[in-house]
């Protein structure tokens, strides 16, 4: 991996979103005569210098940072991983990024860094993610979870407290919480802002305070469907204990999942804007609609809505066509699912509907078709069947 790249990174200056998101983690391809960045698929790599091997991954097990010179193994690092690494942390104004096999990986190597230190306590702000309410709540890493109201986070702070764990907005609720207030309540222990839902398009946590900003980068940051992956934005120190357990878990990314992640962020801006101009429109006519009792549409934007129905919201799921029932977010395409039956079926029913998680609630992830298409079909799967045949 190229030694040079940190200290690129630091001195290139920063240049507006849509930019650094066509050209980060591309600057040096003219130079080697390249357009389209190249994928190694490499797992290991010849040297013929043992003993200075031997020293770079000493200083890699001491550190955790990137080994100068050529790289060594695929386990420690990727060039064509690290392409997206460095663009995902000029887009979230950080000073590393390190990326994963999943989001659920990247969430596990972050509580693994804070347990490590002795640090196993969490306080968490409701809802995230089903999966990682679960982790959090099963301690299945040695966790323990408090779960409190942003107000209570800094009462809930112990000793041992290794992390505050947020999401904003909020999956599936899109609640939105003032990161910079909650950062400040944190006092001296890191902030993980889940930034899935907005993308470094509609917001940065790392400027209003967090130290560290997650991504499942199989939604929006890949924004096609075909790719898993996850992602920790930070500084570099704690980048180098995120470095040292993905080495140590084997939770790598792949190379070609890692050049897709590439790919996507080069559009990233304009499939944002453009989905969440259409999540707009629908908001605005679904709270309008008297079949709807509720809608979930965050201050800041996005592609991302939550409603609540008068009738059977799996009958709405059953009626959709153009719109594809199906778990996961941010493609493309339109997705609909009913959170508690699936992404936060896990949480306890109790825990889930005090979050918010009503059981009428849909949650839909707007896509880049036309809008009066996406409408059409909506208003027809939320007819009662009866009508919807023309028998009401």
């Amino acid at each position: 991996m190229d030694s040079a790249r940190t200290a690129t990174v630091s001195r290139t200056p920063l240049r507006a979103l849509a930019t650094e998101a066509v050209h980060a983690g591309r600057d040096d391809l003219a130079r080697q005569g390249l357009h389209a960045p190249p994928i190694d698929l490499s797992t290991t790599y010849p040297s013929y210098d043992s003993r200075g091997e031997a020293a770079r991954i000493d200083a890699f097990a001491a550190t955790g940072a990137e080994p100068d010179g050529p790289p060594v193994y695929g386990r420690l690092g990727n060039p064509t991983v690290a392409r997206f690494e460095t663009a995902l942390a000029r887009l979230e104004r950080t000073e590393a990024a390190v990326a994963f096999a999943s989001g659920m990986a990247a969430l596990t190597a972050v509580l693994l860094v804070r347990a490590s230190l002795g640090l196993r306590h969490v306080v968490a702000v409701r809802p995230l993610y089903g999966c990682s309410d679960h982790l959090l709540t099963a301690g299945l890493l040695g966790t323990e979870v408090t779960w409190t109201d942003p107000a209570g986070v800094a009462d809930a702070l112990r000793p041992d407290t290794g992390l505050v764990v947020v999401e904003s907005p909020a999956n599936p609720t899109l609640a939105e919480i003032d990161l910079r207030a909650l950062a400040h309540s944190c006092g001296s222990v890191p902030l993980l802002a889940d930034n899935t839902f907005a993308t470094p398009v509609l917001q940065r946590p790392a400027e209003h305070g967090a130290r560290l900003v997650l991504h499942s980068a199989t939604k929006y940051l890949g924004g096609h469907g075909d790719v898993m992956a996850g992602v920790v934005a930070c500084d570099e120190e704690f980048a180098g204990h995120l470095r040292q357990v993905r080495f140590a878990t084997g939770g790598v990314l792949h190379p070609l999942a890692g050049y897709l992640l590439l790919r996507g962020l080069a559009t990233l801006p304009v499939r944002v804007r453009a989905a969440s101009a259409n999540a707009a429109e629908l908001a605005g006519r679904l709270a309008a609609d008297p079949r709807v009792t509720r809608v979930h549409y965050p201050r800041i934007g996005g592609a991302m809505i939550a409603f609540e129905v008068d009738g059977d919201p799996h009958g709405v799921i059953e009626r959709v066509r153009l719109i594809t029932p199906a778990v996961s977010l941010g493609s493309v395409d339109t997705l609909i699912q009913h959170p508690a039956s699936i992404s936060h079926r896990i949480v306890d029913a109790e825990d889930r509907r005090g979050a918010g998680v009503s059981d009428r609630l849909l949650r839909l992830s707007v896509g880049l078709e036309d809008v009066e298409d996406l409408w059409t079909d909506l208003d027809t799967a939320l007819e009662c069947p009866v009508r919807a045949a023309g028998r009401y």
